[in-house]
């Protein structure tokens, strides 16, 4: 959730902190801080809100130094302000430390520091870190982090400053992600890469209860027990200026434009388009665990909660198998039935995600067969999953998940056709007519993002709507929970998805004069009894909105206005039907003047429960 930089070397070290907190400020903040060595002492800089703040007053009370770390705060204990704000020192004011994560048994040990003199300033559980790590330290910090870390329970991502260890940052991380990168005459850390790509491409990941240690001049990493270890490079090859606005207002709509292209990047990374075949050596089971799979069961939060309903449509319609899917924050604390051997899917865009990797060493645990979805090479899901499917949606900075969710998508429907060919339910024919009309699919989208103004027309006269429904059956309905999330979570209207057979078993008294009603009716099967749906709104005076795959009898009758996706099979839809209603939501809350990309509340990666 908040964002950590940190950097030593020879050049001044504020610019490059506040470029690298700009570049997390997506994952979310209240307030924003930093703290500079500069040879005499360590000097910190705090501000409450946005980080234009904290710049500005860095430009009427400059830090000079060359050695320093930086933190968006999102406030957990204590509320946000600037006491509260980090960085936070200890009383003999020699050691400075950002964090993130939570401290679960901070009470205790701030009452045994108390009880040793400490005196506190703010409510947060980091001071109450800063003070253990003074308290410990005797003149070895290696040794002061390695004894901390023993004593504290719960997550942490941390970044230490010492005074006695001038231009040397410390860092360690539990159940938080942190990563590290050395130039040649620098090193950096950060909480996730963006951070780090204008200055380097090859960085280490931190494993819990790793330790770093940073200079000019290299990272030194020892383990727990302080003994020192290699790590192995990963080279990231996200393109810098994808990690940036370009010409567009907002990060959102120009990640919505990047669908076409993450689509098929994605798309070439499983499938052979020349020959019309799935590279079927690169998903999890091979032909024969395929057919003796039982059932498979898929654990994920948020959207990727919804990408996965969506995949066990698809699962369960072209390969027979029978799907499970959990929201991770249940499923952890549930009574899970798994059994050594079963099949487990996580899904996740940032691999950080800490209900969902739970379930994933829940699952390693009990001996099952793990695989991941995930964006990011490198992330605590990435390296604890037996296997991984990456997307390829590089990086999404937004905190609203658009191309992320597409790309799961797109690997969900590919695992569902492998499952098929392998399990005998669907010939190597009828796949490759799949594949050759999702090469097809990224042109398809752009035609729809080229014809947005009447999306764009639509949201200048609902932006004002105090009610959304979005309803539909089947596939349509798994869709439908994803376009109401978008909605609420960027323009803050209120918006509920319902399957539309459910209307008339209660929520239909929710529908009053002027309610918007959007009707997913892409399943042609379900298009009689969508059309009886929408009539029962439209005259409970609902205002209806229907999107159909290609012409549709009955839903002209029965709407007021209807958005025709080009015709296509029917369980592709969902890859051109999403992008209508990212863009709906997008519109209406640029014409709310709400904060598209940095909704309020709300954090990219949720690192804590």
């Amino acid at each position: 959730m908040c964002g950590i930089v940190g950097y030593t070397g020879g050049e001044a070290c504020v610019p490059i902190l506040l470029e690298g907190l700009e570049a997390l400020a997506y994952r979310g903040y209240d307030s924003a801080g930093v703290a500079v060595f500069d040879g005499e002492k360590i000097s910190l800089c705090k501000a409450q809100g946005q980080l234009s703040n904290l710049s500005v007053l860095l430009r009427e009370q400059p830090l000079a130094g060359s050695c320093g770390i930086g933190h968006t705060r999102w406030a957990t204990h204590g509320e946000p302000s600037y006491v509260n704000a980090h960085p936070h020192m200890d009383d003999a004011k020699q050691i400075a430390l950002v964090h993130n994560g939570i401290i679960e048994n901070y009470q205790n040990l701030k009452q045994m520091l108390i009880q040793k003199g400490c005196e506190f300033v703010s409510e947060t559980d980091t001071e109450v870190v800063a003070q253990l790590i003074g308290s410990l330290y005797m003149g070895d910090c290696l040794s002061a982090v390695l004894a901390a870390m023993r004593l504290m329970e719960g997550s942490f991502a941390l970044s230490i400053l010492f005074y006695d260890e001038p231009r040397t940052i410390y860092c360690c991380c539990k159940d938080s992600p942190m990563v590290v990168g050395h130039s040649e005459s620098a090193s950096f850390v950060a909480s996730d890469i963006p951070a780090l790509l204008p200055y380097t491409r090859d960085v280490c990941f931190m494993e819990d209860k790793q330790i770093a240690v940073l200079r000019p001049d290299g990272v030194d990493y020892f383990n727990e027990f302080g003994l020192p270890i290699e790590k192995t490079l990963t080279h990231i090859d996200w393109d810098v200026e994808a990690a940036k606005k370009g010409n567009f207002e907002h990060f959102m709509m120009k990640e919505i434009f990047e669908e076409p292209v993450a689509f098929k990047k994605t798309l070439e990374q499983y499938v052979s388009v020349k020959e019309l075949r799935l590279k079927t050596d690169i998903f999890p089971w091979s032909q024969e665990e395929a057919a003796a799979l039982k059932k498979l069961s898929i654990v994920s939060c948020g959207t990727a909660y919804h990408a996965a309903l969506l995949g066990k449509k698809f699962i369960e319609r072209m390969a027979g198998l029978p799907v499970e899917v959990d929201i991770a924050s249940e499923f952890r604390y549930g009574d899970a039935v798994l059994e050594p051997g079963d099949s487990l899917m996580v899904i996740s865009q940032s691999g950080e995600t800490a209900d969902t990797i739970a379930a994933l060493r829940m699952a390693n645990g009990r001996g099952c067969r793990t695989v991941a979805i995930c964006n990011v090479i490198g992330s605590t899901i990435a390296r604890e999953a037996e296997t991984v499917l990456f997307t390829y949606a590089g990086p999404e900075i937004a905190v609203a998940a658009t191309k992320s969710y597409l790309t799961q998508l797109i690997v969900l429907y590919l695992t569902a056709l492998d499952l098929a060919q392998k399990r005998g339910r669907m010939s190597a024919e009828a796949v490759a007519s799949r594949i050759l009309e999702m090469a097809a699919m990224p042109e398809r989208m752009q035609r729809i993002l080229d014809n947005r103004e009447r999306i764009q027309y639509f949201a200048s006269r609902a932006f004002s709507v105090k009610h959304v429904f979005f309803i539909g059956r089947g596939i349509d309905h798994a869709l439908a929970m994803e376009a109401a999330l978008k909605l609420k979570e960027i323009s803050y209207i209120h918006s509920e998805a319902y399957a539309a057979g459910e209307l008339k078993h209660g929520t239909i008294a929710l529908i009053e004069e002027g309610s918007l009603v959007v009707a997913l009716a892409t399943q042609p099967e379900l298009l009689k009894k969508m059309a009886s749906n929408m009539e029962e709104v439209r005259v409970r005076g609902a205002r209806v909105l229907a999107v159909t795959n290609g012409p549709a009898d009955g839903v002209a009758a029965n709407s007021h206005e209807q958005w025709e996706l080009e015709p296509m099979e029917e369980t592709l839809t969902p890859f051109c039907a999403i992008l209508p209603m990212q863009l709906l939501a997008y519109y209406m809350a640029v014409q709310k003047g709400c904060s598209v990309d940095r909704p309020r509340n709300l954090a990219k990666s949720v690192t804590v429960e």
